[in-house]
């Protein structure tokens, strides 16, 4: 056996079981973005209006994601992650059959309860499954499922709901999640148990300026991306005519190389350290917002122009997870819990900016406004990582 092959031995096999899990919850989060001009349509509500979806669902998200750290701290993670897929794939199914937008805003804030509780915990489960030094790697792993997600998901919910209407995409993301519940459950060791979250964690964490830099910079960094990001689908209709297959395919190439940006990301950022690769995913979405009215001469130009961003979009989240869980491992559940209500809220701030820029007829400057918050995001990134930061515990 060679030596790179001892130097980076194999992840256990349930990581795949939460990577899947965590592409079914990335693909039901943005089935929604996918399918905006069709909900808007079938429901008779505009595009500002189904917008809403998206930042009512990231409001519970970001809310919900640190108090259900609390909550569920004494659960056995086998069942807490089985259980919050089937939670997600039955309310998912509930929507796809609501009659009405108002009924539909009620189901899809109550399914994505489980996002707030898969995700985070999840990455905290992965401390106790592979040792000290893969755990950079196994968290950016995990986190290939949004890539995944982004390249077979995002398009094909767009296709479905072009196609067959935005039902049967909900319809797919319902199935997918109670069969990935049913994976997770057999994959899953009993007894894994991250450290409950006690007031001493808690306050050790939201008193580390280091931790709440870092969560400060997941914040921003969604901010600025889904101020255009959750309005992809009637931008791209509204600019370049694309609805659809044509609409779907430009999901896929932004996918495959948002794929490709973890799997590179996952290679690399145990060698590079997670701030620097933070600051290099976060430097290539900016530039393509710099690039972003190029793409309105064509759709290949277009095409080109998502690339810079495409690699940086999800492996910056990823970069962020690890960041967090190598600054502190012993926090992990608490860091990774407000990660996840930052990114959610980021994202929640940005579709509730972007819609009310499009409602006063700004939609070609939605580029501008995301560029000025990336780049406060790599500001406040290289400060935090600037700081002397000491090895952190919870008591």
């Amino acid at each position: 056996m060679s030596s790179a092959a001892l130097a980076r031995p194999s992840l256990p096999p349930v990581l795949w079981a939460l990577m899947v899990g965590n592409f079914v919850i990335g693909t039901g989060v943005m089935v929604v973005p996918g399918t905006l001009t069709d909900i808007s349509q079938s429901l008779g509500v505009s595009i500002p209006k189904a917008g809403q979806l998206i930042t009512a669902a990231a409001v519970l998200m970001g809310v919900g994601a640190p108090l259900f750290a609390s909550l569920v701290a004494g659960w056995d993670r086998r069942r807490l992650l089985a259980l919050s897929l089937v939670w997600y794939g039955l309310l998912t199914l509930a929507c796809a059959l609501a009659p009405s937008y108002p009924v539909l805003l009620v189901l899809r804030v109550l399914a994505v309860v489980s996002p707030a509780i898969f995700t985070p915990q999840a990455a905290a489960s992965v401390g106790l499954l592979v040792e000290p030094q893969q755990r950079g790697r196994a968290i950016t792993f995990i986190f290939l499922g949004w890539s995944v997600a982004s390249v077979m998901g995002m398009p094909l919910s767009a296709f479905i709901g072009g196609t067959l209407g935005w039902r049967w995409a909900f319809g797919l993301v319902g199935v997918l999640a109670l069969l990935s519940a049913l994976w997770v459950w057999r994959a899953m060791p009993d007894g894994v148990k991250p450290a409950a979250l006690s007031r001493q964690a808690w306050a050790a964490t939201l008193g580390s300026s280091a931790l709440m830099m870092a969560v400060g910079v997941t914040l921003l960094s969604a901010f600025g991306q889904f101020t255009l990001f959750s309005y992809f689908a009637p931008y791209l209709l509204q600019t370049l005519g694309l609805s659809g297959g044509s609409l779907s395919l430009m999901f896929l190439w932004f996918g495959a190389f948002g794929l490709l940006g973890n799997v590179m990301l996952s290679r690399w950022i145990d060698r590079i350290g997670a701030p620097r690769a933070v600051l290099l995913t976060l430097g290539s979405m900016a530039l393509c917002l710099m690039l972003w009215p190029l793409g309105r001469l064509g759709i290949w130009q277009q095409a080109l122009v998502l690339v810079p961003w495409a690699l940086g979009c999800f492996s910056a989240n990823s970069a962020q997870q690890a960041r967090l869980v190598q600054l502190s491992p012993s926090l992990a559940s608490a860091t990774v819990a407000l990660n996840t209500s930052a990114m959610y809220g980021g994202q929640a701030m940005g579709a509730a900016l972007g819609g009310a820029m499009i409602a006063s007829g700004q939609m070609l400057q939605l580029h501008w406004v995301g560029l000025v918050v990336l780049g406060s995001a790599m500001a406040l990134s290289v400060w935090a990582a600037s700081r002397q930061m000491r090895p952190m515990v919870a008591t």
